[in-house]
């Protein structure tokens, strides 16, 4: 187990990595782990081979585990021998030789700009100090796509009103800067006077969105709120802060915005993660083409 904490403790304080990253690693490696030591008694992690990570395939295909999740798994473990082989304490990856089941390509789910505009023209929210704030919040997902992380941790010094854009630090402390629109601009200057009102003027390093009580929100409340207000205009299946990131990407896309751009904005570190919005793109003007199209 030695090898495991060195390696997370590598991922969590070098590499920067989430929380919510390492205790998924931790998880995949223990997982595989107790395979190993109930198929293959006594095996040590420098006599494991390509054929015991074969079954261990096997055996999740067999329990019906998802090709994503199986994947998931063996990309932790690829980058588990990875970071023990640049050390000196592995010699080879066996992962390298095994084959992963294909996945299924899962078009990211959004929101549609009716639906967006509906929540934001209809009287959905409360005026009081939780309403304007929840409206602040789902303003500034959609205005700029950040991630739920990235939002949570904004502090008043992030955002600057003078040039309409703010700064989040984004994955492995990459920080960028989004801009945003008049829309979101004038629903935060009315959260400031709710939050002038109940906590006084905030310090430049106080968190923007809190509670009642003037704690940060957790993710669960975060999460809560878009979920409380999706709810209400849409039945799409996931109704998440990312399924307004992927909104916001979906549409800037569909009026006409380029990858590279929205790559950018969305601080992917390649075009490849960007590129699964343009099947959105297609798959509507797929739609438009057959109802539109005489002899489709």
């Amino acid at each position: 187990m030695s090898f495991i904490n060195t390696f997370l403790s590598y991922l969590q304080f070098e590499k920067r990595a989430s929380e919510h990253t390492v205790i998924s690693y931790r998880n995949d490696l223990e997982q595989f782990w107790s395979y190993l030591q109930q198929a293959f008694p006594q095996t040590d992690w420098k006599a494991v081979d390509a054929t015991m990570i074969r079954t261990w395939v096997i055996t999740m295909m067999e329990k019906k585990i998802s090709p994503r999740s199986i994947n998931r798994k063996m990309s932790a473990l690829k980058s588990f021998y990875k970071y023990h082989i640049k050390m000196g304490a592995l010699n080879n990856n066996p992962v390298l030789q095994v084959h992963t089941p294909k996945m299924k390509q899962r078009l990211p789910q959004f929101v549609e700009e009716k639906d967006m505009e509906r929540l934001f023209s209809e009287d959905l929210f409360e005026n009081n100090f939780e309403g304007w704030r929840d409206q602040t919040i789902l303003e500034l997902f959609y205005a700029t796509g950040m991630r739920q992380s990235e939002l949570r941790l904004l502090t008043f010094a992030d955002i600057d009103l003078f040039n309409n854009q703010v700064k989040v630090l984004g994955k492995r402390n990459k920080e960028r800067i989004i801009p945003f629109g008049h829309s979101f601009k004038n629903i935060f200057n009315q959260y400031l006077e709710k939050y002038v009102e109940i906590f006084g003027t905030p310090a430049q390093n106080n968190f923007v969105f809190i509670n009642v009580k003037g704690k940060i929100l957790s993710p669960k409340n975060i999460y809560a709120v878009v979920r409380k207000y999706l709810d209400m205009i849409t039945t799409i299946e996931k109704r998440s802060p990312h399924t307004i990131r992927h909104t916001f990407a979906t549409h800037l896309l569909n009026r006409g915005a380029d990858l590279n751009t929205i790559k950018e904005l969305l601080g992917h570190s390649s075009l490849a993660a960007t590129q699964v919005y343009t099947h959105n793109a297609i798959e509507k003007l797929k739609s438009i083409y057959q109802q539109a199209h005489p002899r489709a």
